[in-house]
C-alpha cells in the first residue's frame, strides 16, 4: 500500500502531467525507475527530451497568496545529491533508448490547496 507522501507525490504528478500537455509535451513515460534512481516525466516538445523531476508542496490558501512568498519551496528539494542520482538514471536513459536531438533536466513545482481542491505549476526548464 503506498504511503501517504507517495500518494501525494503522485497527485503532484498527474497535476504535472495535465499542465505539461496542455502546454504542448508529449508525455512518453512516468515513473522510469532504475535501482539508482527516478525520473518522474520524460516528455517531448519539438525535438526536445525534457527529463522533468516534480516536486509538490501543499497549503491552506496556497492558490491565493504569492508563489513567492511561502516559506515551503518544492525546489528546496531538488539537493545537490538528488541531482546526481537523477543526471546518472537520466544517462542510462539516454543509452538504453538511444534517445537523439536535444534533451535537458527540467522541474515542474507543483502548488496544490487541497481544500480548495486547486493547483498550480511553476515550470523551470533547465536545472542543471
Amino acid at each position: 500500500m503506498p504511503s501517504e507522501k507517495r500518494k501525494f507525490g503522485d497527485i503532484g504528478e498527474k497535476v504535472a502531467e495535465k499542465w505539461l500537455k496542455s502546454k504542448g509535451f508529449t508525455i512518453i513515460e512516468r515513473n522510469w525507475w532504475k535501482p539508482w534512481g527516478e525520473i518522474d516525466i520524460i516528455a517531448k516538445k519539438g525535438n526536445q527530451t525534457f527529463f522533468i523531476e516534480v516536486k509538490t508542496v501543499s497549503s491552506t490558501n496556497l492558490i491565493n497568496s504569492s508563489i513567492r512568498n511561502i516559506s515551503i519551496r518544492p525546489e528546496e528539494n531538488i539537493h545537490p545529491h538528488k541531482l546526481k542520482k537523477l543526471l546518472r538514471t537520466i544517462e542510462t536513459y539516454v543509452i538504453e533508448k538511444k534517445v537523439e536531438g536535444g534533451w535537458s533536466v527540467s522541474a515542474c513545482l507543483v502548488y496544490l490547496d487541497l481544500l480548495a481542491k486547486k493547483s498550480r505549476v511553476e515550470f523551470l526548464e533547465n536545472i542543471v
